[in-house]
Formats: C-alpha cells, structure tokens, sequence
C-alpha cells in the first residue's frame, strides 16, 4: 500500500509514499517506547531547551515548510506562514510556561508532607488531520513533550510529505531519537496501535465518526482519549452590532483556510432587523475574496484539500437550494484543473436542510434570520456540535450575556473564534470532549500523582 500526494490545485500527483507494515509499526512502537525511558528523566530545563529549538527551526525553514502545505492541501500560502509561526510560539509558550505548570503542589492533609506531582503516561498517539497540517501536530507535541511524554504521530493520509518533514524537524532540533515519531499508515491500522501495551493515551482532531471509532477503541483498551471534532460554529449579529465591521470579518472567519476550519464561522444567525443590510455588505466582503493559486501571495482562498470533500460540499449546497434555501452567492463548481470552489452564500436557511443541520467544510455561508435574543439562542444551540461561537454587538456586556449561553467550548464577543496557546480549546457535544492548550492542556495527559509522607 501507499500513499499520494496530489497537488490541489492542479490535481497531479506531487509523490507516493509507502505505507508502513505492521512489523515496522510495532519496531517504531517499541523504539518509542525506550526512548521514553530516557526523556521522561529529562529536566524541564533540558525539555523547554529542546522545544525553544525546534522553535528556532520552524522559522528557519518557514518558506519551505509553507510552500510543502500549499503544495500539499492546498492552503494559502500567506496563511501557511502564519501556522508555521504560531507553532513556533506554542513551543516556546511552553518551553517557557510548561515548569510552571508541572511544578509540584503542595496540599494539605494528615502526612507530615503531602503534595500532587505531575508525571508523564508514556507513548501518547496523535491522529490528526490535513486542514492545519503542522498547527494541529504542534499543540499536541509541545506540550506531551514537555510534559516528558513520547509521541507517535499518524497524520492524514493526504499530507504524508507534512508527516515526515514534521519527524525530521525534531531530529534536528536535537530531541533524542524516537521521541517523536511518523508512522505512515492508513486508518485501518488505527486499532492495532491503540490496543499495543505500549500506547498509553490518544489524541485525536478529527471528524465525529472518527472520533467516535477512536474513543471506543480506546474505552475498550482503558486508555485515556482527547476528541477535537467537528464544529458548526454560530456567528450571531444582533442589532447593536457594527455591521460593517461584523460583515467583513465574518466573511473572513466563513473563509479561513478555505472554508475547511472546524472553528470557521458557519451558520450566520442574524435578527430580522439588521438582516437586509448584513447580507448585503456580507454579499461584498465575500465577492471581493480572491481565489487562487495557494503559492500567490494575493489568494485568500485556495482549493479544497481532495475532489471527493469538494464534491461532498458542492451537494449540500444543491440539497439545501433545493430544499428553500436562497443562492446569494457562488453555488458553482469552479472549472478548470483543480478542486477550487467559490465563497457561496445561503439566505433564509432553516431546519431540514444540509446547511443547517449539517458541518459545511469549505467556503459556503449559511445566513438564518432570527427575531430576538431568545430565538437567536436557540438556534445557537440547535446542532449536535459545541466547539465555538462569537457574538457581534457594541454593547459587549450584551453581547456577553448572549454569548455565554451558546453551548460552545469556546465564545467571542467582538471577534473571530481563533486558538490561542494561552487559552484551553476544545469542544463539548459531538464536537469532542478534553482541552488542549493552556495550562488545561498539559494536564491531560499526565499522571496526577499524590504523594503522602508520614
């Protein structure tokens, strides 16, 4: 078996990777796992050292590693510069943070001495997916690293080329070898990993199927999961709302990426008050995004990252124009070489069409009119997903109070939905459970370990 790298853009196979078998999974594995033995002794000096390099080599090698995901998924290429320097700083955020946040805690009990002491599990696997190729690996990495853990890392099989300049980065970052490891495999060999003795957690950003298929796994092996799945995050513009201002970074936040963002604004839901001239000046925001080729500077969006997602996106579109939904925008697949599709927006959306009740993964709008706070709640929170969501009004304390009532792992008032090293992300509902980042993060997978001293 193997895999293929296929240039979005034009459609051509850019290399073919070979599938590992299952005898070199388990060598991998087992590598791993002694070379946990040694790092899991590391100090943190010695740890946070070696992330602050790895750091220093993402931003050597900034253009060449952002050229590998516009070539390789289809991302912008101004965009891919921006991830490659936020996973810079997320080692270093806990190169510097992470002895902090492990220090050990004194409590108080009947011992002489009492305290909570955090150690690392052992070999952790990632599965993670194409949409932000480095992103995704580096908030897991930075922090199961530094918390003296050892990685393995089974990516998308569509961004193997992202894989394995990932593996090497750390090599020479100077990490001692095996810590962190590719194994390129499909995702029928997910399992047998997650059942060998010597995986001890798994992470997974993914789709709600996988991560159902994952957590059962998992459950059934008693191995601790983290989830980041799908979203369908709510915008909602409120009459108090600057509605340039909301138009234009929600056209924005609707097209990160290229529409194909778990935390990208989805269902704009909008108060009938302000929803005429929302949708006009959303209309302009959206027709001035400029799509093309992900190595030019001047592209906001690229293709879709493979043809079957573009046509999955192009017939929910369809279903839900032909279930009521008004095209106000795009709707047409781009012809020519490629997997492009147009910024597209949906008006009058409602219940029992895919552009309500479903994720769209690409940059296709879905706007629902609302009559009030009350309603505009419940909408909100009328999907199966939890991950994010921002309300728009200039009243903030307003906007607050409508915010923290959508059920959301994360909510914005005045800004788009974005991760930030400092703060916890993550989902609840189908949208995943667990937190990644901040100081929730490096939690998780540790072992919270009393300790009692008479």
């Amino acid at each position: 078996m193997s895999m293929v790298s296929i240039n979005p853009a034009t459609g051509e196979q850019s290399g073919v990777f070979e599938e590992y078998d299952a005898a070199g999974v388990a060598e991998i594995i087992e590598r791993v796992h002694q070379a946990w033995l040694g790092w899991k002794e590391a100090s943190f000096e010695q740890r946070g050292e070696r992330l602050m390099a790895v750091a220093q080599r993402l931003r050597t090698r900034s253009e060449e590693l952002a050229r590998i995901m516009a070539l390789e998924m289809g991302k912008p290429i101004t965009e891919a510069r921006g991830e490659i320097e936020k996973c810079a700083w997320v080692c270093e955020y806990y190169a510097q943070q992470g002895p902090v946040m492990l220090a050990q805690q004194p409590m108080d009990s009947d011992a002489s001495r009492s305290y909570v002491a955090y150690r690392p599990l052992g070999v952790v696997l990632a599965v993670m997916p194409w949409n932000f190729p480095f992103w995704q690996v580096f908030r897991f990495a930075a922090p199961a690293l530094m918390a003296g853990n050892a990685a393995l890392l089974k990516h998308s099989s569509n961004v193997p080329r992202c894989a394995m300049v990932i593996e090497e980065l750390f090599v020479e970052a100077g990490f001692p070898s095996d810590v962190f490891r590719t194994l390129l495999i499909g995702s029928g060999g997910v399992d047998s990993v997650i059942e060998h003795p010597r995986v001890c957690a798994v992470t997974l950003t993914g789709s709600e199927p996988a991560g159902r298929k994952v957590a059962a796994k998992a459950g059934q092996m008693l191995k601790k999961t983290v989830l980041e799945l799908g979203g369908s995050d709510p915008f909602i513009v409120t009459p108090g709302a600057d509605l340039k201002q909301a138009a234009e970074v929600g056209a924005r936040a609707r097209c990160l990426n290229s529409g194909q963002s778990c935390i990208a604004a989805k269902r704009f839901i909008v108060f009938e008050q302000v929803y005429d001239r929302f949708l006009e000046l959303f209309k302009e925001f959206m027709m001035q995004l400029v799509v093309g080729d992900p190595l030019d500077d001047a592209t906001q969006i690229g293709p879709q990252a493979r043809g079957d997602l573009r046509e999955e996106l192009h017939q929910q579109v369809q279903t839900s124009v032909n279930a009521g939904a008004r095209l106000v925008l795009g709707g047409q697949v781009v012809e020519g070489k490629g997997f492009f599709y147009p910024p597209t927006i949906l008006a009058d959306v409602g219940p029992g069409m895919p552009a309500y009740d479903e994720e769209l993964f690409g940059p296709v709008a879905s706007v629902i009119r609302v009559a009030d706070a009350e309603q505009a709640a419940a909408v909100a929170n009328d999907t199966p997903f939890g991950l994010g969501g921002s309300v728009w009004d200039r009243d903030a304390k307003r906007g607050e109070a409508l915010a923290v009532r959508i059920a959301a792992g994360a909510v914005f008032v005045n800004g788009m939905v974005k991760s930030d090293p400092r703060l916890p992300f993550g989902g609840v509902k189908a949208s995943g459970y667990g937190r990644e980042l901040s100081h929730y993060g490096i939690l998780e997978f540790v072992n919270i370990q009393t300790v009692w001293i008479a």
